[in-house]
């Protein structure tokens, strides 16, 4: 029984240490679903190898925290494995034995995973996590998605511009996204090199990534638009409605005075 607690308690721990790293992550500038990949990626030591590790790896804080995981994360599967192993090969154990401790493993895995799903158990904890990264690391803590107001309906996302895409081969004059309520914060282009918030001459080509703040309903949008009428009457649409949104806004401003 004991190294079927071992192996619960190792679970545990690992998930709540890919958690800490992820919080951590997050404070470096990435966004929640890319910090939580990336950490439960080096944990594992799955290691993909894409533009969002490179930018891990070229990063000093991230490329520590990662490297930490790594370490962290083949003594903790190491363990499980060994302690699951146990659990089972003990020649004194019935059948029936077997089948209950494995009831008691499938059990408990299945409560981690609810636990795991709990929205206010996930708040409560990246509370915590902040603190204890704020009074015993040198990172700088910063809510990014309150910052930002990514709470509501806007985001932050990256595009790939494809051959085909609306953006493609126009300047960001020519696109006037910003009267659908986009805004371009910057440009990776395939060659590597990084334009950081680009000037209107500023041209999209095929197989840049665009990293963009606007709300979610016109980003997908946007990343679905093609080079045909279609795609034109789209744009005209978003900068209808995001110029009614403003007018509302403006009325709601003038009424708060």
């Amino acid at each position: 029984m004991g190294s079927l607690i071992s192996f619960l308690i190792i679970f545990v721990l690992s998930i709540l240490i890919t958690k800490i790293a992820s919080q951590a992550l997050i404070h470096t500038g990435l966004s929640k679903e890319v910090a939580q990949f990336q950490a439960r990626s080096a944990f594992t030591g799955v290691g993909f190898t894409t533009t969002e590790a490179e930018n891990i790896v070229k990063h000093p804080v991230r490329r520590r925290i990662v490297m930490s995981l790594m370490l962290i994360g083949n003594v903790g599967i190491i363990s499980a494995m060994a302690s699951l192993l146990l659990t089972f090969l003990n020649s004194n154990l019935e059948t029936v034995d077997n089948i209950f401790r494995l009831g008691i493993i499938l059990s408990g895995l299945l409560l981690i995973y609810l636990l795991t799903k709990s929205k206010w158990l996930e708040k409560e904890l990246a509370k915590i996590i902040d603190k204890a990264l704020s009074r015993f690391t040198e990172l700088k803590i910063k809510d990014y998605m309150e910052l930002l107001n990514l709470n509501g309906d806007y985001e932050i996302t990256v595009i790939n511009v494809r051959d085909e895409s609306w953006m493609t081969d126009k300047t960001l004059k020519e696109l006037e996204i910003k009267k659908e309520g986009v805004l371009i914060i910057g440009i990776r282009r395939s060659d590597g090199s990084y334009i950081g918030t680009p000037h209107g001459d500023t041209k999209i080509v095929e197989n840049d990534q665009l990293i963009l703040y606007g709300r979610e309903k016109t980003l997908k949008n946007l990343e679905k638009r093609r080079q045909d009428s279609q795609g034109q009457e789209d744009h005209e649409k978003a900068a209808r409605e995001q110029a009614e949104e403003k007018s509302k806004q403006d009325a709601m401003d003038k009424e708060s005075y």
